[in-house]
């Protein structure tokens, strides 16, 4: 097997790449390098630069590698940049992906897992998030993640490509530091972030229907995510024919939930600035609960998260300390 992993250079991608290959998988990276640092690959990964979007070069790189699963993580991810620009987020998002099953099933590869988001269940009232639990996402972001597992399953129906979508909860952490998240658009960066520049950590809203007033939160170690990737490869190659094992959607998350006040005293336990954070008003949208049911990926893929909070914000602390010296 030779796995093509779009967005491979990314802060996911690069994770899911050092995890298969060192679990003894050959793979390859495609990343535009908008996001991705090709120093993040491990050492002997070759790496194409270059868009989901160019059909040629996807052809291309898929006969010349003799790629026989792909592993597609590339697209844009921001909530607020995709409300303020929704046709960017479909032509890159949904005409990536596109683009790329149209080559996948010219190719003749029949094994595909797509990264997709538990975006597109927008703000359920439920304790725990089932994959049966009805999707209505509220973002442009949270659509082309659903519209796109429409597509990928379509796709494997009309070409006999075997499929399996990830719904990833929060991620944070990383497996190395030099592997860390260097954006400032996740929860645990972002605190980071405001603490260096001598900030008061914020919360929105502390009222909410919760046992501290702060929402809920499932948080999954980027690096248990990556372990998931390699089990949805390992499924798929499994398969006898290809093209018979259908699809498959699962959350991928703790099944735990941890408040957001439970999650900035943490962080002031392991970064050791516990001041006072600032409560500012609700933002719209915002879910008081979002944690999943994890049971499926458990018996579907043999896979649990393995690793905890502490331990995501722990690794994340060494790696902004190693970026943000």
């Amino acid at each position: 097997m030779t796995w093509l992993i779009t967005g491979g250079a990314g802060y996911i991608g690069a994770h899911v790449a050092r995890a298969m290959t060192e679990a003894g998988e050959r793979v390859l990276a495609l990343d535009d390098l908008s996001a991705g640092v090709p120093a993040r690959l491990p050492e002997g990964i070759p790496l194409v630069q270059g868009s989901s979007l160019d059909g040629e070069l996807l052809k291309r790189v898929l006969a010349e590698h003799a790629v026989t699963g792909v592993v597609h993580l590339a697209a844009r991810k921001q909530v607020g940049e995709s409300v303020a620009q929704p046709t960017r987020y479909y032509q890159e998002n949904l005409g990536g992906l596109a683009t790329l099953l149209d080559a996948v099933a010219g190719a003749g590869v029949r094994r595909f897992v797509f990264s997709s988001s538990a975006a597109v269940y927008g703000n359920p009232d439920v304790d725990l998030i089932t994959e049966d639990t009805p999707c209505a996402p509220m973002s442009p972001y949270g659509e082309t993640k659903l519209a796109g597992e429409w597509l990928v399953r379509a796709a494997g129906r009309a070409h006999g490509i075997d499929t399996v979508c990830l719904r990833y909860f929060n991620v944070a952490g990383a497996a190395a530091p030099e592997l860390a998240d260097t954006g400032v658009f996740n929860v645990v960066p972002m605190v980071f972030d405001r603490l260096t520049r001598d900030e008061a950590p914020r919360i929105f809203g502390d009222d909410y229907p919760t046992p501290d007033g702060t929402c809920v939160r499932d948080y999954i170690h980027v690096a248990d995510l990556a372990e998931a990737h390699l089990a949805a490869a390992r499924r798929l190659a499994s398969s006898e024919t290809p093209g018979s094992a259908g699809d498959l959607t699962v959350n991928i998350g703790r099944g735990e939930g941890v408040s957001v006040r439970e999650l900035l005293t943490l962080i002031g336990e392991v970064t050791g600035d516990g001041r006072p954070v600032l409560v500012e008003p609700r933002r719209p949208g915002d879910a008081p609960r979002a944690v999943a049911s994890a049971a499926l990926a458990a018996t579907e893929l043999g896979w649990t998260a393995r690793r905890g909070v502490r331990e995501m914000v722990e690794s994340a602390w060494q790696g902004w300390q190693l970026h943000h010296a």
